[in-house]
């Protein structure tokens, strides 16, 4: 045989993947799927849970074991999530911020100091979206109160808006970090109308304490 031929011959075998090769790839792909299905049945459940609390909290009806519950859910799924790199989160972001949502209008129901982004366990910008959201849950609270003839707690609600607009307004990053200016927008309109609102139902409240008009007959 000539020195040609056993060169040929040498590199005559077809090559092939690695079979650890296949089966690492085959591993991983499967890793994603379960996370990513376990990060969207969390990401259901979540939202579910938001959505009975803010609704819970609107009624008036107890709602603090589902609260409790729904910051333990929010904190795994920001973990799932973070773990995942990246990979999914578009699955876990409406979720997320709505839960972050939640837990807002809890703290401002109860009267208390808002939760910080790290106190939720979550990143700023779902942080920040959920921040603009609680705006138009607290204009629902508004309409109640007034609805319930509460003038004052209306009001009070009122320059709530009016201080979580302004400090949506103090964030101005580009929509592809953040899509915060819709929330910006949204929460301005917002205010703009609750606050004619409120002041449309003060000058009503005072029209009616104004003493009834006589005849000009009457004595």
């Amino acid at each position: 045989m000539s020195r040609g031929s056993r060169s040929i011959a040498r590199t005559s075998r077809t090559p092939e993947v690695p079979d650890a090769t296949v089966r690492a790839i085959e591993a991983h792909l499967s890793e994603r799927e379960a996370r990513r299905e376990r990060i969207h049945a969390d990401a259901r459940t979540l939202r579910r849970g938001a959505q009975a609390v803010m609704i819970g909290l609107h009624d008036g009806r107890p709602t603090e074991q589902d609260a409790q519950r729904l910051g333990r859910r929010l904190r795994t799924l920001a973990r799932l999530t973070r773990a995942a790199g990246g990979s999914e989160t578009g699955l876990a972001r409406d979720a997320i911020q709505e839960a972050v949502e939640a837990l807002l209008l809890r703290a401002i129901v109860r009267g208390e100091t808002l939760p910080s982004f790290a106190d939720l366990g979550v990143e700023p910008e779902p942080y920040l979206l959920g921040l603009g959201d609680v705006v138009g849950e607290v204009r629902r609270r508004a309409l109640l109160q007034l609805a319930a003839d509460d003038l004052a707690a209306a009001e009070a609600s009122v320059r709530l808006m009016e201080h979580l607009y302004q400090t949506l307004m103090r964030f101005d990053t580009t929509r592809a970090i953040v899509p915060l200016k819709p929330k910006q927008d949204t929460a301005r309109s917002l205010l703009e109308r609750t606050r004619g609102e409120v002041v449309l139902a003060r000058v009503h409240a005072r029209y009616r304490e104004l003493p009834p008009l006589h005849d000009a007959g009457e004595p």
